[in-house]
């Protein structure tokens, strides 16, 4: 399955990105998407997948925007779909995720593993992402199952969208139950910072780097750190 996996992304990335990428013949391009997706379901939902990649494209053209507007280091379009990691992860994540809508079952997190092992970004195929979205660098993002992030967010390295526990059945089993935090439009999370249980993070909200947050953010909040404390020289050997 990865081998027909790996030739999906081929194919996706060349039709949505043909500006940048060229594309001989899109016609037999989709025909082959098409082939690939009835591979591993059946007509019904190859066909149902086939018309949700204008979405798809419109999508990812909106990310490639996010991070050209926020990162002056970058210099064009191009640069940003070839080079830029969070394209690559948005790539096989947009396509997951739209596999998974569909209910088929292991393709989907199989490409997002594919693109965590590439990327150091694990996003799991069932969070909802809306549009203009970016990761700077992005090495150790994990966004989880039932994370819900709306419209412009900004994430930069390190940053977790987990669980801060779990709910379980009457025989000991885990529920999949909403437990990921939900960022509301606008949001920018700073490094290392950790965001734990169904919490909201209002809009317009900055969380700074290395903050552990396990409660709901009102909109245009700023949260930050707390101080270092600053403490004298040690002196005869003194210490902590």
């Amino acid at each position: 399955m990865e081998e027909l996996l790996t030739r999906l992304i081929t194919l996706m990335r060349r039709t949505v990105f043909p500006e940048f990428l060229g594309q001989e013949d899109r016609a037999l391009d989709l025909m082959r998407i098409r082939n690939v997706v009835r591979n591993i379901s059946d007509d019904k939902k190859a066909d149902a997948f086939m018309e949700r990649i204008p979405e798809i494209d419109r999508l990812l053209h909106t990310d490639v925007e996010a991070i050209a507007d926020n990162d002056p280091a970058v210099e064009d379009r191009t640069e940003v779909v070839l080079c830029y990691p969070c394209i690559k992860v948005m790539l096989h994540y947009r396509t997951a995720h739209e596999l998974l809508r569909l209910e088929i079952h292991v393709a989907p997190r199989l490409l997002t593993e594919m693109a965590h092992s590439a990327t150091g970004i694990d996003i799991h195929p069932g969070a909802q992402i809306g549009e203009y979205f970016a990761i700077d660098h992005g090495t150790g993002v994990v966004i989880g199952a039932t994370t819900v992030i709306g419209n412009h967010v900004m994430l930069y390295q390190g940053v977790t969208l987990g669980a801060k526990n779990f709910k379980y059945d009457p025989d000991g089993r885990p529920l999949d139950v909403p437990r990921h935090p939900v960022l509301e439009d606008n949001v920018t999370v700073y490094a290392n910072t950790t965001i734990l249980g169904r919490v909201t993070i209002g809009h317009d909200t900055v969380v700074g780097g290395n903050v552990w947050l396990t409660h709901d953010v009102p909109p245009q909040s700023r949260i930050l750190q707390s101080r270092a404390t600053e403490q004298p020289l040690f002196a005869d050997g003194a210490g902590i």
